[in-house]
């Protein structure tokens, strides 16, 4: 059973920085790609970075220059560094992943999801 459990979630003020974690198991996590996406309430679920199976990332435009996506293929951990964050990337956030090892940029590419966490950016 494929499990994706995120976490680092939290308040944290405008600039301010947060690191997620997604803990994947139940599959081969070192030959698939990874992605984090957010929905803010109201919103559509947006991709905001995506990873496949050997590093090669991709990157929001909305985030880019703020957020990196990173793998450990050793300890089957996908993360989400976001630094200088805005209230507008207040959302809950969840990892995905497909039946690819590339990257994956679009949402209906991904067949499963975590259960999210919530990035609360307010002062």
């Amino acid at each position: 059973e494929v499990q994706l459990v995120e976490s680092g979630g939290g308040l944290v003020t405008p600039g301010g920085s947060l690191r997620l974690s997604c803990a994947a198991s139940g599959f081969i996590f070192s030959d698939k790609g990874m992605g984090w996406a957010r929905q803010a309430p109201g919103k559509e679920r947006e991709l905001v970075a995506a990873i496949n199976w050997i590093g090669g990332k991709t990157i929001s435009d909305s985030v880019k220059g703020r957020f990196t996506i990173s793998r450990d293929n050793a300890k089957n951990t996908v993360y989400l560094e976001m630094n200088s964050l805005k209230p507008e990337d207040t959302a809950v956030y969840y990892c995905g992943t497909g039946r690819s090892r590339y990257i994956q940029t679009d949402l209906s590419e991904y067949v499963y999801w975590g259960q999210g966490t919530q990035v609360t950016v307010s002062s």
